[in-house]
């Protein structure tokens, strides 16, 4: 499903799309997708469209406190972007739907949201179009992030077994993507990467995302992502000394180690300007460690500096573990919420319910919680947002750790170099 086949089957689609060329092809598609959407059983597409979710948790969808709960100011800003520019396209793509004669809920910013969302986190690469296809079937895989595809197998035996499983799987050149469009077969093929067993899920991989751009493209993330990067709040004078690596490139694994362009940013920029000779640069860049005086600076700026930020965040990782694992406990359709048990749970927890108007009719009455669809949908995302910070917070404290002992063996070795 593609701008090129909807407008192919309506002229009237047709002649007011070519039109609107201001409109950027995903805009476009956005405005197709609701066409078909407003047809309901007339469109071609029903089938399709009927098993499509209502419902995403991206973060052009969330609202203030959703967004508030993600703490961090760079989360905060990449929502607030997200919901921005959702909000230019729908209101650029005004007109068009206008000239359409959609139905108002058909038109509104809620239905775009939707149809945004479903193009963001849906569609698949195709060669001629950049907002790529919705692709019935291709479209129902779960995300497996790139890693090792050891277990791809090898060798006539195991292409046999995979033939009888009904899966292909390139054994003789190792495939960049999991699939893509191909004109020869005029399909869209996807190849496994390694032998699935009988009633073992497939998945695929979207490409490379840390779990901010999951969150913001897809609507989910991973507890376990080798692809996350934790960016803190640097000095000024430590990106002019950057120059040579993007300032992207300055960030913490999700294991709390540094990145390449960070361990050798900082080492450059704890050393005197006087001691920055060409030996010295000469290990900057290969990634060497210049002294051993000069590591422990780093390693222990780096500590403190994680520690500051864990510090002024207004909640620890041992508060969003509990606030998790209440935000669960409060998905149990017979729970009864009594208000010391609700003060326990925390004032997060008292804000989402006084949100929702909850707080009266629920705690203070003692009746079980009936959630809303909305509020049910508020609930998902808050507890994305506190699963991402507190993955935000665990990468920090993994980072102390991680610094601190380099620092004691460094101080170690500091100390056997001294006696000898």
């Amino acid at each position: 499903m593609t701008t090129e086949s909807i407008i192919a089957k309506d002229l009237k689609l047709s002649d007011a799309v070519n039109l609107h060329n201001s409109l950027s092809s995903t805009q476009i598609l956005s405005v197709c997708l609701l066409y078909e959407m407003s047809k309901e059983k007339k469109s071609f597409w029903y089938p399709y469209l009927f098993h499509i979710p209502r419902d995403y948790d991206l973060l052009a969808t969330f609202g203030n406190f959703e967004k508030q709960a993600l703490q961090v100011e760079d989360a905060v800003w990449a929502t607030e972007k997200a919901t921005a520019k959702c909000q230019s396209e729908w209101k650029e793509a005004g007109s068009l739907m206008k000239e359409l004669e959609l139905k108002p809920k058909f038109r509104s910013f809620q239905a775009w949201l939707w149809a945004s969302a479903t193009i963001s986190s849906r569609t698949l690469h195709v060669p001629w179009d950049s907002a790529g296809c919705l692709c019935p079937v291709g479209d129902l895989f779960n995300y497996d992030a790139p890693g090792d595809y050891s277990n791809t197998p090898q060798g006539p035996e195991s292409a046999n077994n995979v033939e009888e499983a009904g899966l292909v799987v390139e054994t003789h050149s190792e495939r960049l993507t999991d699939g893509g469009f191909e004109e020869d077969v005029n399909a869209y093929c996807l190849y496994a990467r390694r032998n699935y067993q009988l009633g073992e899920q497939v998945l695929l991989c979207y490409g490379t995302y840390t779990n901010l751009e999951l969150l913001e493209h897809y609507g989910f993330m991973l507890e376990e992502n080798s692809n996350d990067k934790v960016f803190i709040p640097l000095e000024t004078s430590l990106f002019s000394l950057a120059s040579s690596w993007p300032k992207d490139s300055l960030y913490i694994h999700q294991d709390g180690k540094l990145s390449f362009a960070l361990i050798s940013t900082l080492r450059l920029w704890l050393i005197p300007q006087s001691q920055r000779d060409k030996s010295v640069m000469r290990l900057v860049y290969a990634g060497s460690q210049i002294s051993v005086k000069n590591e422990i600076l780093v390693m222990k700026w780096m500590s403190e500096k994680c520690g500051s930020v864990l510090r002024d965040l207004p909640t620890s990782v041992t508060e969003d573990t509990v606030l998790l694992h209440n935000i669960d406990k409060l998905q149990d359709p017979e729970l009864r919420l009594e208000q010391k048990e609700t003060e326990a749970f925390g004032s997060e927890v008292r804000a989402f319910l006084d949100a929702n108007c909850l707080w009266d009719v629920t705690v203070l009455s003692g009746k079980p919680i009936e959630f809303s669809r909305k509020t049910s949908r508020m609930l998902s995302k808050w507890r994305w947002s506190v699963q991402w910070r507190l993955s935000y917070k665990r990468t920090l404290a993994d980072c102390i750790s991680y610094c601190n002992e380099k620092m004691n063996n460094l101080l170690g070795t500091q100390d056997r170099l001294r006696d000898l």
